[in-house]
């Protein structure tokens, strides 16, 4: 009962967060941008793309912890999980040395990396800029095992009300920093020091209220060589998703400049809000998933998981994706400025492909537990080539359409085309069954869709009360639409006690107020 609770917290803070998150954002980012200007943002950006290429140290063991401690944990083995911890701390202090290392050579060699698009004064920014993301990333590594051993605990709510304090206390602290004329630098500071002391957090919750443990003796050689071939395939994944995410800022930067940089990173921005909304959900069913396949359920029961949560994924996403297809122009130009008006049709272009494997992201963590990933990480890969290539051919040109149309190809051959035939064929979901209770929603989205049509066509969006009526009414519509034509019995059922019991506990506060 209590990892059940778990979860249901784990969901309801993961969209808390994100919720207060998303509302920090629209009063934050503005400001943020106008201190720091366009040119500033853009260079901001660059230089975290680059240094998110360091990330890569994790060589994907973090992916591996959750499986091998599902695997000891089936079997009560707690000097197992021990040997498996005192590993893993080992292993990513030895990588956070590795990163460390490799980040002070890009920040020696910062002029070359960055080209000639860049001003001498731009490049001592950005130089002190990488060394503090540099540090960042170090943290991040050495701490891994600890964020790891919470989530495979599901220890929910601890994890997610330490995000969402992150997320409340970083632009709180930031903006002063910036009215103070500190600007990216003092930006990448704050946000570092905030990092440190999260992961200072995590790290006393799992000494003084998880008991974590250590075993540094016996350090299993053959378990090492079988995560390594595991991990490998995950850490292909991890530098698909840089090419796919990160590497069109560095390609823009090189071609076109800071400015350019800063519209694409504004639409990466709200597509990277816009892929938390879904892997919210997915993530805390992930060691769930593990032990199924550790228990050997059979693959129907898979499916039906694979698709309830789907369907609630899709459900979430397709508010969002519809909306910002109808709302989205005249919100990026209130909301950042008519210098950001060309990060419309960028963030179009990368979220509405994006959306196929993001109501599909629980069949990559089935694939890891069945250890059937490989196949997506090669195909993967020659995808991401495919747009590394493309990009390169087409941005010079293009700029930051160009950059986003290669991504959206590469999401659509290979997220949706060809995973979901291996899906249906090799990994043992019915993908059938699963994209027919997708278009059971298909009727209820008629109703929004004319709406948003309609609302585009006669009235102006562009001034801020309207804009707001508008986006009420059409949430309203689309909800009513997807409660009547939408839903199932279940999931009204599950929606209508989830309410009930939210009215409930409030009224029962109230009563000892």
């Amino acid at each position: 009962m209590r990892k059940v609770n778990q979860l249901k917290a784990g969901a309801l803070l993961s969209y808390a967060s994100m919720g207060l998150g998303y509302l920090i954002s629209i009063i934050y980012t503005p400001l943020m941008l106008r201190l720091l200007g366009q040119s500033e943002y853009g260079l901001y950006n660059m230089v975290a793309s680059v240094v998110s290429y360091l990330g890569l140290f994790n060589f994907g063991f973090g992916s591996a912890y959750i499986r091998y401690y599902s695997r000891y944990k089936v079997n009560n083995d707690e000097k197992g999980i021990a040997r498996l911890n005192g590993m893993f701390l080992l292993i990513f202090s030895f990588l956070g040395l590795l990163a460390g290392l490799a980040g002070a050579y890009l920040v020696i060699r910062v002029k070359d990396v960055f080209g000639k698009k860049i001003s001498p004064e731009d490049l001592q920014t950005a130089k002190l800029l990488m060394a503090i993301m540099v540090l960042n990333i170090v943290i991040s590594l050495v701490t891994t095992v600890f964020n790891a051993y919470v989530t495979a605990n599901e220890e929910y709510i601890f994890q997610k009300l330490l995000q969402m304090a992150k997320s409340l206390l970083g632009p709180f602290v930031i903006l002063p920093v910036l009215l103070l004329g500190f600007r990216s630098v003092g930006m990448a500071v704050v946000t570092t020091a905030l990092s440190l002391l999260a992961e200072m957090i995590n790290l006393i919750y799992c000494c003084k209220k998880m008991h974590i443990s250590f075993s540094f003796r016996h350090f299993d050689l053959r378990l090492m060589r079988e995560m390594t071939v595991f991990s490998s395939y995950v850490f292909l994944n991890m530098i698909i998703d840089q090419i796919n995410w990160n590497v069109g800022k560095f390609i823009l930067g090189r071609y076109k400049g800071t400015v350019a940089v800063a519209i694409y990173g504004l639409a990466a921005q709200l597509n990277s809000y816009y892929i938390s909304l879904s892997t919210a959900i997915s993530n805390v069913f992930i060691p769930r998933v593990n032990r199924m396949v550790a228990r050997s359920v059979p693959d129907y029961k898979m499916t039906i998981i694979f698709a309830e949560i789907g369907r609630l994924q899709f459900l979430v996403l397709s508010l969002i994706c519809s909306g910002l297809i109808f709302f989205g122009k005249p919100f990026i130009t209130m909301w950042a400025g008519a210098d950001y008006s060309e990060a419309y049709p960028v963030a179009l272009l990368l979220i509405i492909p994006v959306t196929v494997p993001l109501i599909q992201n629980l069949g990559i963590e089935i694939q890891k537990a069945k250890n059937m990933h490989r196949f997506r990480s090669l195909v993967y890969f020659l995808i991401a080539l495919f747009n590394l290539g493309l990009s390169i051919a087409i941005t010079g040109r293009y700029g930051c359409i160009g950059t986003a149309a290669s991504t959206a190809a590469a999401l659509i051959i290979g997220n949706g085309l060809i995973m979901n035939i291996y899906y249906h064929r090799r990994l043992g979901l019915d993908m059938r069954y699963f994209w027919w209770q997708i278009a059971k929603f298909l009727p209820s989205m008629i109703a929004p869709l004319l709406t948003g049509i309609l609302l585009n066509i006669f009235i102006d969006l562009y001034q801020p009360l309207t804009f707001v009526i508008c986006g009420l009414m059409y949430v309203i519509v689309f909800c009513a639409s997807v409660w009547i034509k939408g839903l199932n019995s279940f999931e009204k059922s599950m929606i209508s006690k989830s309410l009930a019991g939210i009215f409930a506990r409030l009224k029962l506060r109230k009563g000892y107020v």
